[in-house]
């Protein structure tokens, strides 16, 4: 599905299929503007993902000023991997950029809550929509906390209905 580029909207670029599967399921929640997000093919691997928005996207997102990013990769118990993304971002988009992900896999997190992927997008979703950390609070995830944050803030008015 294609968003309005005209208002604003979301692109999820995903560095594997796992990844993929979790947006996937976190916007089938009903409390989320489906039509605000869109999820694009997944970029296999992380430094792939980063490549991708650079090269493919950085540009997009300065000729449309209403889309955001959100790049989920998996940061492989790496505490180094959010500021070394962050480096390139440029400035003038770091507000409208927001990187997300596990800790470690997304298998490892599907194994100890004993869900499917989607199920754990779904999950998030709900923690997003209720203002709570149910998931999001899991070891694997709290790293995320203050990029959620700033990523809600930024989102809420068009994205939860």
């Amino acid at each position: 599905m294609s968003v309005n580029k005209s208002k604003p909207h979301i692109l999820i670029l995903s560095e594997d299929d796992a990844n993929r599967q979790i947006a996937n399921g976190f916007i089938q929640n009903l409390n989320i503007n489906g039509r605000a997000i869109q999820v694009l093919q997944i970029a296999n691997g992380w430094k792939k993902a980063v490549d991708s928005f650079i090269t493919d996207h950085v540009p997009k997102m300065q000729q449309f000023p209403n889309r955001m990013m959100v790049l989920i990769i998996d940061f492989d118990q790496r505490e180094d991997r959010l500021s070394y993304i962050q480096s390139y971002i440029p400035d003038a988009l770091k507000e409208k950029v927001f990187i997300l992900g596990v800790k470690s896999n997304p298998e490892n997190l599907r194994k100890v809550t004993n869900t499917t992927f989607e199920g754990l997008g779904k999950a998030l979703a709900e923690d997003c929509v209720n203002n709570t950390n149910k998931l999001w609070g899991h070891d694997l995830l709290q790293h995320n906390q203050a990029e959620l944050e700033r990523m809600t803030s930024s989102v809420k008015p068009f994205l939860f209905i």
